[in-house]
């Protein structure tokens, strides 16, 4: 059984939080007035989306690969995100599914929002008001990160972007136009910039499941790389990892060498709440757990090991040394995968399920996810030194997360960063080919050909030629960044980001080619929302 909202459409999603005088003259009773603090606090759980886009840009992006037809497909929303297709599925992880979710969420905070106006906005309600502008603020990120295009700063003003709810709404047919990306970035960031300073960890019982000061900042530095604006992506990643930002990272020393080799038990170690890199926690309607896991669902499409894992990710060698070694254990992570090879999955996410009914064996398939962690706040930050030309202070952030990422706890030099990321020497076999189709174009990654290196096509700001120092560590980072984000889509961001051009196999045909200027960067709108009206993103003829 499958969990399925029945809104289908932004203005729907929107007038289901709110009550029409011509339909309902009074108030049945006190539970439909959000007028205490309480009350806020409650509706505030709701602002956190109940499903989300893992697994469509996880088969969007290169960590995917065909494996052929005598393996099964879980489901049409997997296929339909690989062959880059507009899909049809509304099951829980499409993106029918995740623009409900996300626009739902953004619903609840600005009732929260209207309330806490209504009331004054008395003082102690300034932590759910910040919260509050968060949560709308997130929702909005995650729609933009699947529906539109890399952030760019040349074409913002006309690139589209989506309707930004800022009030709940108390129009039946209201008119929505999506605006452009700079409009839709400037909302989230106005956001970002008066909730944070509200932000009070006091008010929660589970911080780790809200946004608690930690989360908040990572939030808004991970958004201000995006933005491009590297100052502010320092500043608040800075703010989240505190002094000792160490306190802060994974110890993957623990979870691979000290739990037992068992996968129920590695997943529930990773979220746990108690964990110090854990900064945001949340659960979904998901049967990515399943898909991007150790169950063996789904295995037409996924991350495999001789072709992905072994050439471009977690088991490839690199700084790192070769992750079979007795010597240098490369990768803790890629010590913790479970799957077969053809779906080969980081101990992350177990796939749990929701009893309904236990006799009948209904319910829903549920996710707890790490959505903010301190690994991937640090790689912000070093990646925003590293565009900004600070190669010292990147270097620094790199090497702190090399020694609890590393059985080693390795430490990386520029002179090794170059060795191993700059231009390929045949004589000594030192470097990193770009493997292209001899016109620059992307390769299907396979065991002959893979590489962890991409032309990278930057949207909007310049690096230092292809084999300098600075575009070396940008390879590099994002390397790690790929490793860091498995099964969670942010690979699907960093190409677009980055203007990386990849290739995805299929079976029987020619390989499809996403190209930097090819418009399905941007998944396409659900169906009903464009029949509702609103302005499709276009697609090649």
């Amino acid at each position: 059984m499958k969990r399925h909202y029945l809104v289908y459409i932004f203005a729907t999603s929107l007038l289901a939080l709110t009550s029409c005088d011509d339909y309902l003259d009074k108030v049945p009773d006190d539970r439909a007035e959000v007028n205490t603090v309480d009350k806020v606090s409650k509706l505030l759980v709701s602002a956190y989306a109940q499903n989300n886009s893992n697994l469509i840009l996880e088969m969007s992006s290169d960590n995917a690969r065909d494996n052929g037809s005598t393996y099964d497909i879980a489901e049409l929303e997997q296929e339909e995100a690989y062959l880059w297709k507009d899909q049809t599925s509304t099951d829980n992880d499409a993106a029918q599914s995740v623009w409900d979710a996300c626009y739902m969420a953004a619903a609840h905070a600005n009732q929260a929002l209207a309330a806490i106006e209504e009331m004054g906005n008395p003082a102690d309600m300034n932590a759910y008001r910040g919260e509050a502008l968060l949560c709308r603020a997130w929702a909005h990120f995650q729609l933009a990160n699947v529906f539109c295009l890399g952030y760019n700063p040349t074409t913002a003003d006309t690139d589209m972007g989506l309707p930004y709810s800022l009030a709940p709404e108390t129009l039946v047919k209201p008119d929505y136009q999506r605006g452009t990306m700079a409009e839709l970035y400037k909302h989230i960031s106005d956001d970002i910039e008066e909730g944070l300073p509200l932000i009070d960890d006091n008010i929660y019982t589970v911080p780790k499941y809200h946004f608690n000061k930690k989360a908040a900042y990572a939030f808004a530095a991970r958004f201000n790389l995006f933005y491009q604006k590297w100052d502010k992506c320092i500043e608040y990643a800075t703010a989240a990892l505190g002094s000792n930002p160490s306190n802060n990272l994974r110890n993957w020393t623990h979870l691979v060498k000290e739990l037992a080799s068992d996968y129920e038990t590695r997943c529930n170690a990773y979220i746990n709440a108690s964990e110090n890199a854990n900064f945001l926690l949340q659960t979904a309607y998901s049967s990515s757990g399943y898909i991007l896991g150790a169950w063996s669902l789904g295995n037409r499409y996924g991350h495999d090991q001789p072709n992905i894992a072994k050439m471009e990710t977690y088991r490839a060698s690199g700084i790192w040394g070769d992750w079979d070694s007795p010597v240098n254990v490369g990768l803790l992570m890629s010590h913790s995968c479970w799957g077969p090879v053809q779906t080969l999955n980081i101990s992350k996410y177990y796939g749990y399920f929701e009893y309904t009914d236990k006799v009948n064996r209904i319910g829903y398939r549920r996710n707890v996810y790490v959505q903010l962690c301190g690994d991937e706040t640090l790689l912000c930050r070093a990646e925003a030194y590293a565009v900004k030309g600070d190669l010292a202070n990147a270097l620094k952030d790199m090497n702190l997360w090399l020694s609890t990422n590393t059985g080693s706890g390795m430490q990386t030099t520029q002179e090794l960063v170059d060795l191993c990321y700059g231009t390929y020497d045949a004589e000594t076999g030192t470097g990193m080919k770009y493997m292209d189709d001899g016109n620059g174009g992307p390769v299907v990654a396979s065991a002959d050909n893979g590489t962890a290196k991409k032309h990278l096509h930057p949207l909007g700001f310049t690096i230092d030629a292809e084999g300098s120092p600075q575009e070396n560590m940008i390879q590099f980072i994002l390397h790690m960044r790929r490793c860091q984000m498995m099964q969670e889509g942010g690979r699907w961001c960093d190409i677009k980001r980055w203007g990386i051009e990849i290739a995805h196999n299929r079976e029987g045909q020619p390989d499809d080619k996403l190209l930097l200027d090819d418009p399905r960067r941007a998944l396409q709108l659900p169906a009903d929302v464009i029949s509702a009206g609103l302005t499709p993103n276009p697609r090649n003829k």
